[in-house]
């Protein structure tokens, strides 16, 4: 494993079981409490946790080494430690790069999801089947938006910044003063805000025409995997024209508001209004008939020579789209990753193994502490989220509809029992599924989300907001004991 851009290589050696079998798993309105509503928030109410036996040779595997459960669970202010496998961080990154994240490029990525997401939620509530159809889309969109407005907010959030510039002067300073080094070691930060200053104007049309293109819309990605040869994902789900037609008419405003700069929007639009342009797309085009897609997909020359409206659209925008991926890569793509391996690399020079290289999804052990906060609305958010919390938060419509045998076993819970809770533990995306220990190596919880405010710890960790979030180890013994009657199960997990 490359380590500090190539400062230093691991070796990694992983154990592999293929037998797993399913032991418990809760109901999906309990696992997904809230859904993507409250994803990436606080509080929580998920009993987001599955168990499961590994078998060897047809028999349990021999687990010696492993995490004793805590009879006492987690305690508030208590130093715990996590063992996950973070999403990448890219803590390399300058004070420029951030500034141009936070001024251009999630600006513009939250002005699309919003109305995006703002169609979706009504073309939902039209229907049961509309609903289906919709909530996968509704679902990825929410969680993009989410991600986009944590990192934003933690971006605006001057202390950030503030301490990013910092850093990367002190960083530069120790560099050019190291005589291995010198001054046109420095000179890599000066390249970098230069970079992305001239490429600050092109953001948005690189956004809608390579980068994130008719965002949702299966038909367009279909039609532009053809054009570019592109194996196919098939997603196995039917095509719908409402959704389809409503996704691609935002995406044809998006185009007809660059005003012909970027694309030809003359040529796409052809005097229709981009509602009627969407709608004769839609209606129109074979790709929505498998067959005829996997005919297409044999037969490039076909494809480009193809009367069908939606390729004839991949087909308009593919050029242009791919102009501006070489102006992309030419200005700040190769740049961005030789610096950061240029900064990671003098980091490890003058620190040494003192500096912990960015998260790379393997295996990485985290501390923090128990701990609530209070959240940007300036409300103070405990560090346990409780049961009780979660028969107040249930409402009557999905996604805050409880279990029936939930609603049965209220009266025979204690109410006070932590359901989730809330750690300081440097965490990524990669972490979902961390056991998470005490002192004494008892394990207290298991990770599955973070909130909003962790998210700008992709670039640096801060913790006076950010937290990961982990369903208790006391609410887990209360449902599986009370309300699932999986008695054995717990006292399986408590002898062990």
């Amino acid at each position: 494993m490359t380590l500090f851009s190539g400062g230093r290589y691991d070796l990694y050696r992983y154990r592999t079981y293929t037998d797993l079998r399913l032991v418990f798993a809760p109901e999906y309105a309990l696992a997904f409490f809230g859904r993507e509503r409250d994803s990436m928030t606080y509080l929580r109410y998920g009993l987001d946790i599955a168990f499961l036996r590994v078998y060897e040779d047809g028999k349990p595997a021999a687990t010696p080494q492993y995490l004793k459960w805590s009879a006492a669970g987690v305690q508030d202010g208590e130093l715990v430690f996590a063992a996950g496998n973070p999403a990448t961080t890219v803590r390399a990154t300058t004070a420029a790069q951030l500034t141009f994240y936070r001024d251009t490029a999630l600006p513009i990525a939250l002005a699309r999801w919003g109305p995006r997401i703002q169609q979706l939620t009504a073309f939902a509530a039209r229907s049961e089947n509309d609903r289906r159809a919709a909530e996968p889309v509704l679902t990825g969109s929410l969680e993009s938006y989410k991600s986009a407005a944590g990192k934003l907010i933690g971006l605006r959030d001057d202390r950030l910044v503030s301490r990013k510039t910092i850093f990367d002067a002190k960083i530069r300073q120790a560099v050019e003063n190291d005589p291995k080094l010198g001054k046109a070691a420095g000179q890599v930060w000066d390249q970098v805000a230069a970079a992305y200053k001239n490429w600050a104007p092109l953001e948005k049309p690189y956004q809608l025409l390579e980068a994130s293109p008719a965002p949702g819309s299966d038909l367009f990605r279909i039609a532009r995997e053809l054009v570019r040869g592109e194996p196919a994902k098939e997603s196995g789900v039917a095509i719908h024209d409402g959704l389809e037609t409503i996704l691609l008419t935002q995406y044809l405003e998006e185009l007809k508001n660059l005003k012909g700069k970027e694309a030809p929007v003359k040529a796409i639009l052809s005097g229709q209004t981009p509602a009627e342009a969407a709608a004769e797309l839609v209606k129109s085009t074979r790709l929505k008939n498998a067959a005829d897609r996997r005919q297409l997909a044999a037969n490039h020359v076909a494809v480009m020579s193809s009367e069908d409206g939606m390729i004839r659209l991949a087909l308009l925008l593919d050029e242009p789209g791919r102009r501006l991926r070489k102006k992309h890569d030419d200005l700040i793509g190769s740049l961005e990753t030789s610096a950061a391996e240029k900064i990671a690399q003098y980091r490890y020079l003058l620190f040494g193994n003192a500096d912990y290289p960015d998260a790379t999804s393997t295996p990485r052990v985290e501390f923090g502490t128990v701990k609530g906060y209070t959240d940007r609305a300036g409300t103070p958010q405990p560090y346990a989220a409780t049961l009780g919390g979660m028969f107040y938060r249930r409402g009557n419509q999905a996604p805050y509809r409880a279990p029936q045998r939930w609603l049965d076993s209220q009266p025979l819970l204690d109410l006070v029992t932590p359901l989730d809770f809330v750690s300081t533990c440097d965490i990524g995306g990669g972490d979902y599924g961390s056991p998470t220990v005490n002192r004494a190596g008892e394990l207290v919880g298991v990770i599955f989300d973070g909130n909003l405010e962790s998210l700008p710890n992709t670039y640096l960790y801060v913790e006076e907001q950010a937290r990961a979030v982990h369903v208790a180890v006391q609410g887990i013994a209360e449902a599986l004991e009370k309300v699932y009657k999986a008695k054995p199960l717990l006292q399986e997990l408590r002898e062990r």
